[in-house]
């Protein structure tokens, strides 16, 4: 089987008659996940001298370069050009780009200022709020223990705002630019590796532009500070890609219930480096938000597993 026609699977769920399927499955969700669990490591190399604005214009132009080569060799121009007839698409993309665009932002400087438990709290809470979203745009339904989970979520962070007097800004923002994301994508009939290639062309010429007037103003450290630096600003884009890439092997192997559960290993990562690995102080206020949000979590995962069992498996 041909690199096109794997890309061009549809997806279907693993049947327990399909052993191989699932155990595919499970070790790229896996892969992918633990992968993004590892990236405040990542980019944590960098040290103080590179600035978080500079790590996310390589991060989105050496993605964009990566991408665009991808593109080229699966011969999937001819989609390409198909989703530029569309303006409609177009628009949404361009929307989507900007999300995901303050998320990346977001997240590299909470990760490079020492607020990763933030970014830990902002993807625990996501799948909460993907929940909301549907509910407010999509007209999805909440069942019962749904919105009990969301409940208990937003009062984790209403309890740490009215108590203590704090409330996780960068975790807010982490969460609400990947729920939007997540939005936006639904709605543009378009598959993933085409949809988050034209993103990243989007985002290409305004990054590496941006890159370039600095550079020229002296106020980079590419090519000034070391083959280590530039090895990990160029990696930066690549790093992004390779869990993107076994999500989507996952998505078409695992059925969502299972997905959704594999998902927590990435916050987990998080969490654990940063209380552990970083010393960040987890205080009691912490403590109260993130015990409200594994709460939700723990309920929304109890109703997703619950219904998925009751769907019959697809052939």
């Amino acid at each position: 089987m041909n690199k096109r026609s794997i890309l061009n699977r549809p997806w279907r769920p693993s049947s327990p008659g399909d052993p191989d399927r699932a155990v595919l499955g499970a070790a790229a969700a896996i892969g992918a996940f633990g992968l993004w669990a590892l990236f405040p490591i990542y980019f944590n190399q960098f040290g103080p001298d590179v600035s978080a604005w500079e790590i996310l214009l390589h991060r989105m132009t050496w993605a964009g370069v990566v991408l665009l080569g991808f593109v080229l060799v699966s011969k999937r121009l001819d989609r390409v050009r198909a989703l530029i007839k569309r303006p409609r698409a177009m628009l949404a993309l361009a929307g989507s780009a900007l999300s995901i665009s303050v998320n990346w932002a977001t997240f590299i400087w909470a990760v490079t200022h020492g607020e990763i438990l933030q970014s830990s709290l902002g993807y625990y809470i996501s799948p909460l709020l993907n929940v909301l979203l549907g509910y407010c745009f999509l007209g999805e339904r909440l069942e019962p223990l749904q919105r009990l989970a969301v409940a208990i979520a937003a009062a984790g962070v209403l309890l740490s705002l009215i108590g203590y007097g704090q409330v996780p800004w960068l975790a807010l923002i982490m969460a609400a630019t990947f729920g939007f994301y997540g939005l936006i994508r639904k709605q543009v009939d378009i598959d993933s590796i085409t949809g988050l290639m034209m993103e990243t062309m989007l985002m290409l010429p305004i990054a590496a532009g941006w890159l370039i007037a600095m550079h020229m103003q002296g106020g980079t450290v590419f090519l000034r500070a070391g083959l280590r630096i530039d090895l990990l600003l160029i990696g930066a884009g690549i790093v992004t890609l390779l869990p993107l890439m076994f999500f989507a092997a996952a998505a078409r192997r695992l059925r969502l219930a299972t997905l959704g559960l594999v998902s927590y290993i990435a916050p987990t990562g998080h969490f654990l480096s940063s209380v552990f690995l970083y010393a960040e102080p987890f205080t009691a206020a912490d403590a109260l938000t993130f015990a409200c949000i594994w709460a939700g979590l723990i309920l929304y995962t109890a109703d997703m597993w619950q219904r998925q069992r009751k769907q019959p498996a697809l052939k």
